[in-house]
């Protein structure tokens, strides 16, 4: 049987392994993924999704956009929210959430991104180490 973190770190390791294919600058979004649960602890989830939402570019695959459907589909998968059409729905999903399943749902989540986040910076240095910068 498997732990929940491992499921995590699966899971994040498959999503960054997607990433990689298409992000330009992988510093920039290793910096941009380490930030992420700082601006949850400190704004809020909710708030913090409405400006990942707000920033991202429509129909692109931008750092906002990878980062949202990251956290989309893994809540969605373990059935933290209902499934959404979109992330729009899934802020909907979470916004009418009750107290309790609302922090479960934030406290998932920032523990799925410290994940994200270590995978992340183990690319980045990867990229690094690959153009011998």
């Amino acid at each position: 049987m498997r732990t929940l973190g491992q499921e995590r770190s699966e899971y994040a390791l498959k999503e960054m392994l997607q990433v990689v294919e298409k992000v330009k600058d992988k510093r920039e979004f290793a910096s941009f993924a380490s930030g992420v649960p700082s601006m949850i602890l400190q704004n809020g989830f909710g708030q913090t999704l409405a400006f990942l939402y707000s920033k991202r570019k429509d129909k692109q695959e931008d750092k906002y956009t990878i980062i949202l459907i990251i956290i989309k589909n893994w809540l969605e998968m373990k059935k933290f929210v209902d499934n959404a059409e979109d992330i729009k729905g899934m802020i909907l999903n979470i916004s009418d959430l009750n107290q309790k399943k609302y922090l479960a749902a934030q406290k998932e989540t920032l523990s799925l991104l410290e994940w994200v986040k270590r995978y992340a910076q183990a690319f980045k240095e990867e990229s690094k180490n690959d153009t011998g910068s």
